[in-house]
């Protein structure tokens, strides 16, 4: 028999954020690969410390970058590791800058922040994974048997 489980409900929305990478000028690792090394370690940071507020992370390869995404317990604790001076994203994003005014157009960034307010998942005969994987399993009763049932009481 196929075990079914769902994401565990959580009373606060947790936070979904993507952050992503390409290299435009792959032949210029002088201009990409510090990004590239910069994000193992801000996740290594973070996963070290509890009260970062990071719920768990996935990282996605793509033709020509890559992309993170991550789950957060909420939008302050994400911005506060973003703008703290004395922690890893605030002095590679700086670096960041510094590079891409000598190299324009050599590696792209870009970031989308999701609040997820009503969310939905199926996990079977797997692992859980994304929002199963940062908050937790439930097993799938007849009251979230359907796509329509869970969503409608996330």
């Amino acid at each position: 028999m196929t075990t079914r489980q769902t994401h565990r409900p959580t009373d606060n929305p947790p936070i979904v954020f993507l952050i992503g990478m390409r290299f435009n000028k792959w032949w210029r690792p002088d201009a990409w690969l510090p990004a590239f090394l910069a994000m193992p370690r801000m996740l290594k940071e973070l996963s070290r410390d509890a009260e970062s507020g990071l719920l768990g992370y996935r990282l996605l390869l793509g033709e020509r970058g890559v992309t993170v995404v991550q789950y957060w317990n909420d939008l302050d604790h994400l911005y506060d590791f973003a703008g703290d001076a004395e922690r890893t994203h605030r002095p590679a994003w700086t670096h960041f800058f510094a590079v891409a005014k000598r190299v324009p157009g050599a590696v792209g960034i870009w970031h989308e922040t999701y609040e997820v307010k009503r969310a939905e998942s199926i996990f079977a005969d797997m692992p859980p994974t994304g929002l199963g994987a940062a908050l937790g399993v439930a097993p799938v009763t007849a009251v979230s048997h359907t796509a329509r049932q869970r969503i409608a009481t996330s």
